[in-house]
């Protein structure tokens, strides 16, 4: 079968994997054969759905329970784990990883119990998924470069510790995850199973930042980062998805664009006490610190500059600079501080003067020392966490 795709040019530079993808998930099977799945709940799982991806991997996963209709998900292309994640990462020390890391490289930053990991988008973004073991805590670190979505989870489930993989199939253009051990499907943005004999069941989102390898280095200096030996050969340091952001329609996303604003616009954006909020990166940018009340907790959103996109240029070292951002709750002992910009460009607070950074750390002044909590905020592109939370107020918009 031959296929011409035209492409526009400001995406020729995407790589060629994921034009194959998209030409595989345009040829995926509508009919199924279900005689390979063992013992599934109903008389018909697949009734009355439209079917766009492969099902013979699946011999354990139940999808008559499932929380959202399966013709919402469709084949990105690569079967079950042909975007394999990391199950054995090996690490280095932050001065063995100068060697090849910026200070602007993008990294996606998890502390736990003293044990500090930076695991960088040069490598993240060819495995979506890496399986490890942090201050003892199981988690899968997280990354859809579709979505921009970084976030970490811990892996235990049911007294359980699952091993996650990269199912090939996509809700939303968001990243489905799977378990080895029922084969359940689980949506990357919200930490839900939504198919299989796991429905139902939310991951434990474990805090995480998507900062620069330079801030990463100062804020953990005895820290690890993830090693280039991940037993495969990748182009890391290069993005497959370059010129990507600025794509009027995201890859393979289905569903209605909010207009409020641009598709891959970067939001920094969560859901506090019920409330989902986004602040456009474009916002915090201009304004630096938002102090803001949401869901009835009194919130920061900070922003610096000095990381790059990874979903930009072909080397994404050397990509634009979208700086980094992280939500904290700014009660400290009782007391409600407001955070301002200095003129030399440092975050203050106005009640002492102390000095933040963008992981909610004073590092000078009578603060010292002290450490903001952080609430459930991450970066994403906009239509993503849109599609998933239509209600969001977006600061700055009525």
């Amino acid at each position: 079968m031959s296929q011409t795709i035209v492409i526009q040019h400001k995406q020729r530079s995407m790589l060629l994997i994921v034009i194959v993808a998209a030409l595989l998930a345009l040829v995926a099977p509508t009919a199924l054969n279900t005689t390979t799945h063992a013992q599934p709940s109903c008389d018909d799982p697949f009734e009355g759905e439209i079917i766009r991806f492969r099902t013979s991997f699946w011999t354990l996963t139940d999808f008559c329970q499932k929380s959202v209709p399966l013709s919402e998900f469709r084949s990105g292309g690569p079967p079950p784990d042909g975007i394999p994640p990391i199950d054995e990462p090996l690490f280095e020390t932050i001065d063995e990883a100068r060697a090849w890391l910026q200070p602007q490289s993008p990294v996606l930053s998890v502390e736990i119990n003293g044990d500090a990991r930076a695991y960088p988008l040069s490598i993240m973004i060819w495995h979506e998924i890496a399986n490890d073991i942090i201050g003892d805590v199981p988690v899968a670190v997280t990354y859809c470069p579709l979505c921009n979505s970084g976030i970490v989870f811990e892996r235990t489930v049911n007294g359980n510790v699952l091993r996650f993989g990269v199912s090939g199939n996509l809700r939303n253009s968001d990243l489905v995850m799977w378990d080895d051990l029922t084969q359940s499907w689980w949506q990357q943005l919200t930490g839900e199973a939504v198919v299989g004999s796991m429905t139902g069941t939310v991951l434990e989102f474990v805090p995480s930042q998507m900062v620069s390898f330079g801030a990463f280095a100062e804020q953990y200096p005895d820290g690890q980062i993830l090693s280039l030996n991940t037993g495969f050969s990748r182009s890391y340091g290069s993005s497959p998805y370059a010129g990507y952001e600025s794509s009027p329609r995201p890859f393979l996303f289905e569903g209605s664009i909010d207009d409020r604003l641009p598709a891959t616009e970067r939001v920094l954006a969560g859901k506090i006490g019920g409330e989902a909020i986004a602040y456009p990166f474009s916002t915090l940018e201009v304004e630096g610190v938002i102090n803001d009340t949401v869901g009835g907790r009194n919130i920061v959103a900070l922003w610096q500059p000095g990381a790059t996109a990874a979903l930009d240029g072909r080397n994404i070292d050397q990509s634009r600079d979208v700086g980094m951002a992280a939500i904290y709750n700014r009660e400290l002992d009782g007391q409600v501080l407001t955070f301002s910009i200095a003129d030399d460009g440092t975050i203050t607070d106005d009640q002492t003067g102390s000095v933040w950074n963008v992981f909610g750390t004073a590092i000078r002044g009578a603060l010292e020392g002290s450490q903001l909590r952080q609430m459930n905020g991450a970066p994403h592109f906009w239509f993503a966490w849109a599609a998933f939370e239509p209600e969001t107020a977006v600061f700055g918009l009525s």
